[in-house]
């Protein structure tokens, strides 16, 4: 434990601490401004009008048009929504998609069951760094292909993907392209203005916004049928009465985002290298997970070998620092992270990740104070097992 006692937070990918003022920004809305937003009295049209006012500041951070904005109640709500009522998908049970075996589980677990409905998917696998090929995309395309969906940034290894590309070919194709952009969204330059990309999947509570609210941009011209029906509310696709007060607090967040997002994310990326060349150089069987050059700014994973992630966390946590073991949608598994095991990474590596990210709070003496308990533990744990010093034994014979 740090001498003052205070915690290091190094989970931003998981969530962000929210900014005091989205949260100053949302408590109006709780107390004064509370009306329902598909009333006509003036209590709703108050609340109409900040929706609205919203949505507007939501679209301009992707270059969007507001209508083309629609609230969900997360990003996994708006993944399934995409995967579960594209016509093509619902209609036409030999439909065809093709995603990677890197999503997050809110794509994969809503690709299983389009399976289970008789719907094929394909699955790409990544290089080693994480990299899905757009090339690899192109060969997986059939007659039947009618979505194909690519993360922008993978969650537990940082990994950016090429979705630019990717979305060119899909347009080129006439293919719709989703892209889960929760872990991208305010850390990568997003545009959806050449109409690339169908659908873009975000969530406020990883910008600094509140839990519970997310987007999902939907091209003006693709069709799409709701998910929760029950309203006329966000144009007649998504019943349920808006959450104002969440809402209003993820325009904010994304406001003092996108304000920040040059310098905030040099001074990330440079946190970032520093550390991750301390790590590899000072610890030893150590290896990077994903890409060295094409990873969020914020983000640095790693896989030691003959060391289990979770105890690695549980040393540390020991030490007031919060890191993860990949995604925390998968925390407490049992098994290792099908991220990493898609890396075709040695057996003595897959259970032995742990992910770092950064954000606006985060110090260079914080990590420097990491880097040292990391060292520690990382030892401590090797030397409670045989493998490790075998390995190296054999290594040398």
């Amino acid at each position: 434990m740090r001498k003052d006692g205070a915690m290091i937070y190094l989970d931003y990918a998981a969530t962000a601490p929210m900014h005091r003022e989205a949260a100053a920004e949302m408590v109006p809305y709780f107390t004064e401004v509370f009306g329902n937003p598909s009333s006509g009295h003036r209590a709703g049209m108050q609340a109409k009008k900040a929706l609205e006012s919203a949505r507007k500041e939501i679209a301009k951070t992707i270059l969007a048009r507001p209508e083309e904005i629609y609230f969900t109640g997360s990003g996994t709500e708006a993944d399934n929504w995409v995967l579960q009522r594209i016509p093509a998908l619902s209609q036409r049970r030999d439909a065809h998609i093709i995603t990677t075996k890197i999503e997050h589980h809110a794509v994969l677990s809503a690709a299983k069951e389009l399976e289970r409905r008789g719907n094929r998917v394909t699955y790409l696998s990544p290089d080693g760094e994480g990299l899905i090929s757009p090339r690899e995309v192109e060969k997986a395309i059939t007659n039947d292909t009618v979505l194909i969906s690519v993360m922008a940034a993978n969650n537990e290894i940082g990994t950016v993907e090429p979705i630019r590309e990717i979305a060119a070919l899909s347009k080129e194709r006439g293919i719709l392209f989703h892209t889960d952009a929760v872990q991208a969204y305010g850390k990568l330059p997003l545009s959806v203005e050449d109409g690339g990309i169908a659908f873009l999947s975000a969530s406020a509570h990883k910008i600094g916004g509140p839990k519970g609210v997310g987007f999902l941009y939907v091209r003006r011209d693709v069709p799409l049928t709701p998910l929760l029906f029950g309203g006329a509310q966000e144009r007649g696709k998504r019943g349920s009465t808006e959450n104002v007060p969440g809402i209003v607090g993820f325009a904010k967040a994304a406001q003092i985002t996108f304000s920040e997002a040059k310098a905030e994310k040099e001074r990330e990326k440079a946190l970032r290298d520093a550390f991750i060349s301390r790590v590899l150089t000072e610890i030893p069987d150590v290896v990077l997970t994903g890409a060295r050059e094409e990873r969020l700014c914020n983000h640095a994973s790693f896989a030691f070998s003959f060391v289990e992630g979770e105890t690695l966390l549980i040393l540390l946590g020991a030490k007031g620092i919060c890191a993860s073991s990949g995604s925390a949608c998968t925390s407490g598994q049992e098994e290792p992270s099908h991220v990493l095991s898609a890396l075709s990474l040695p057996e003595e590596f897959v259970r032995g990740g742990i992910r770092f990210s950064f954000g606006t709070e985060t110090k260079k003496e914080q990590l420097d104070f990491v880097v040292e308990c990391l060292k520690e533990a990382v030892a401590r744990i090797r030397a409670m097992t045989p493998f490790y010093e075998n390995a190296k034994r054999g290594k040398t014979t």
